[in-house]
């Protein structure tokens, strides 16, 4: 990934500094280039997207604002496999996106891997504030 330089002088961005601006083609470039040996076709493949659309992201010849969110996850999930740090942030943030939070599937299972770790006693507590929240939240 190439950054800009700084005149004389000036301190040196900072990390955030570095990333903002950056688009889908510089993000992936650079993940790339931590992946020894990958190409785009592989991350193609593996991430479930044709090689001309990715291609095109890469070339900007192709929009990448309406990138289904499921594309972008895939591209994370891929660069996590062979061992390149990256998130879901830096995907969304690279396409101008908000980046999501976890979403319900993820949040629902989190939830219930707790409540499972519970004792029986606290986990029947945990329902009578889930419900009491409930009715307090159609009341409002």
């Amino acid at each position: 990934m190439t950054k800009q330089q700084s005149p004389p002088g000036d301190p040196a961005p900072t990390d955030d500094e570095a990333r903002q601006g950056v688009d889908l083609a510089v993000l992936l470039e650079g993940l790339l280039a931590q992946a020894p040996g990958k190409t785009q076709k592989d991350l193609a493949s593996a991430a479930g997207i044709s090689y001309p659309t990715l291609n095109a992201w890469m070339n900007r010849t192709r929009g990448t604002s309406r990138i289904d969110p499921e594309k972008l996850r895939a591209m994370v999930d891929v660069f996590r496999q062979w061992g390149v740090t990256t998130t879901p942030r830096e995907f969304f943030e690279a396409v101008g996106r908000p980046a999501p939070g976890p979403s319900g599937d993820e949040r629902e299972a989190r939830l219930l891997k707790l409540y499972r770790q519970l004792p029986e006693a606290r986990q029947r507590a945990l329902l009578k504030d889930a419900e009491a929240m409930l009715q307090v939240s159609r009341i409002t």
